[in-house]
């Protein structure tokens, strides 16, 4: 599967269509060239690693009492450091992102997680190594 985004729930953006043409016609290209026996080298790429999903704080009633930061929003894997703004009470107060590390939130504020209890994902960005690859076939 690809999933392009973010985009509004029920809604046909011609921007992310192309992204969405462009990521499988890529992915058509290495197959073929795979299966005509080209060899790709060894690379390195970075890849976001998912650590754990976060809610949104709530009351003893399971109310949420806070909202994302205005300065979180729309920032998807963007890094965030110990001390960044993370939510915004509905009095004001600022609740500031507490971790040892950076880590880099996505889907933040998306609509359709509200009732997964999810205000974002935390991730790490980490690199893997892919080695040298050729087709087996001849």
């Amino acid at each position: 599967g690809v999933e392009v985004g973010p985009q509004p729930q029920g809604v046909a953006r011609a921007d992310v269509l192309d992204k969405m043409r462009k990521i499988v016609k890529h992915g058509l290209d290495f197959v073929q060239l795979f299966n005509e026996g080209t060899e790709f080298p060894l690379c390195t790429i970075e890849v976001f690693k998912i650590m754990e999903r976060v809610d949104y704080p709530r009351n003893k009633n399971g109310e949420i009492i806070a909202i994302i930061h205005p300065k979180l929003q729309d920032q998807d894997w963007q890094p965030l450091k110990n001390g960044d703004p993370l939510f915004l009470t509905l009095d004001g107060e600022v609740i500031p992102y507490q971790g040892n590390c950076t880590v880099y939130p996505t889907f933040i504020n998306e609509a359709a997680y509200y009732e997964k209890k999810q205000a974002f994902v935390k991730t790490e960005k980490i690199k893997l190594i892919a080695k040298p690859l050729r087709s087996s076939a001849s």
